[in-house]
């Protein structure tokens, strides 16, 4: 995207590219170390490298808002080709002991090629990315070690998954605890009162109206606060939907067999007092009668606008089986 095509004008230093799902959007940071924030999904890491490489030459370093796949797809091929990795360090720090849960990749059955983190990344840190100084700021919730990135001079503000101009990210009550969703209000919060002129989020558009989208973000995020069966659900959807994305969908019949195997929905269905197989037959239901899944020719499909994956793409091993890390620096 032209740096001209939206409401805010970006500097000359900063390219920016909307991808749909299943990537993430891409910023790429121009200047003597070329940096790039999140590099998309696996099967389209060679597409990534690829537009950073005809943009910027090189890419000297990669930071990720947060581990999620869609965020981290190009780490590995990106890494091989010369740059660093940065993440937030709580992640930094798990990634590097290669906890078995690491980017939530066999938790939420969602591939992550094997990559390292050579820089921990802490509160209140500045790096040099491209031709600016950038403010690191932990805004967990979304994940525990989830980060925005500050530019202060332009009122730059890169957001990752805690909003975008539609949505907010969802949390795991499971996984992070019952203050998850009390924790991302926190962050958004803190984010707000810095009442940034351009607001980059990692999914959809730049948004107009920043004010405006900061003030929806922190009413739905008040709510999965006040709603923690809403939250569960919330989450559930976006996992359900994001699995049928990255493999063309699903025959209906292997559909409940898949749902039922799933760590998450498992524990989706203790938080809501279901059985996981009651769960499951209610999220299809669900989904299917407010059209965020549809049913073509005995399959099922996410809704939403997305990017084909090829199935080998997919064919990674879990974080458990990945080969050590060497320490960040």
């Amino acid at each position: 995207m032209s740096p001209h095509a939206h409401p805010h004008p970006l500097p000359r230093w900063a390219t920016w590219q909307q991808k749909p799902f299943p990537d993430a959007n891409l910023l790429l940071l121009h200047g003597r170390q070329p940096a790039l924030i999140d590099s998309g999904f696996v099967a389209h890491a060679d597409t990534t490298a690829a537009w950073a490489r005809a943009h910027a030459g090189h890419i000297d370093l990669v930071v990720n808002t947060h581990w999620h796949c869609d965020h981290v797809g190009g780490n590995a091929l990106l890494q091989a080709g010369g740059a660093g990795i940065a993440a937030g360090a709580p992640e930094a720090e798990a990634l590097t002991r290669r906890d078995p849960g690491c980017c939530a990749a066999e938790y939420l059955d969602q591939p992550v090629a094997p990559y390292t983190v050579d820089m921990s990344l802490d509160d209140g840190q500045t790096l040099r990315l491209g031709e600016a100084d950038w403010q690191v700021i932990p805004t967990p919730g979304h994940t525990p070690g989830h980060l925005a990135l500050w530019q202060p001079d332009e009122r730059m503000l890169v957001v990752g998954d805690a909003l975008s101009d539609y949505d907010v990210g969802w949390v795991n009550l499971a996984l992070d605890g019952p203050d998850a969703a009390t924790t991302a209000l926190a962050s958004l919060k803190r984010l707000a009162g810095l009442a940034p002129r351009v607001l980059l989020p990692s999914h959809g558009p730049i948004p107009a109206d920043t004010e405006a989208a900061f003030t929806t973000a922190l009413r739905r995020a008040q709510r999965l606060v006040d709603d923690p069966a809403g939250a569960v659900w919330y989450g559930a959807r976006r996992i359900f939907a994001f699995a049928l994305m990255i493999r063309d969908g699903m025959p209906t019949g292997e559909v409940e067999p898949y749902l039922h195997a799933r760590a998450w929905l498992t524990d989706a269905a203790r938080l809501l007092d279901r059985t996981p197989e009651t769960l499951a037959a209610e999220l299809i239901d669900t989904m299917l009668r407010n059209g965020a899944i549809v049913l073509r020719e005995g399959r099922l499909y996410a809704a939403a606008p997305h990017t084909p994956v090829r199935p080998e793409s997919l064919r990674v091993p879990y974080p458990r089986a990945w080969p050590a890390a060497t320490p960040p620096r």
